[in-house]
């Protein structure tokens, strides 16, 4: 028996970043394949006393964009679940 894979639809997520002395922001944009845009925002600030690694300021900020990303769509799945079905669903807390 052979399995064969259909890709059905494909995310395009955009990532964008800011800096402003010790902070980094970035914004996340997801266009899902009904239209939905989705957006996020995660931060990350530099200490003091750590080295200036622009890197990974990025990789922390976008990161954190990322995981809010990820729960608003679980909030959004968990929604579309809840109106088919007429039930309540339990989505993981933010």
């Amino acid at each position: 028996m052979t399995t064969r894979t259909q890709t059905l639809v494909g995310w395009h997520v955009e990532m964008e970043f800011r800096e402003d002395g010790d902070r980094t922001r970035a914004v996340g944009l997801v266009r899902l394949g009904d239209g939905t845009e989705v957006r996020a925002h995660g931060t990350a600030n530099r200490h003091p006393s750590d080295p200036d690694q622009l890197r990974v300021g990025e990789e922390i900020a976008g990161a954190r964009a990322l995981m809010d990303l990820a729960s608003q769509l679980l909030q959004k799945a968990h929604v579309e679940i809840d109106e088919v079905s007429g039930r309540h669903s339990h989505p993981i807390p933010r």
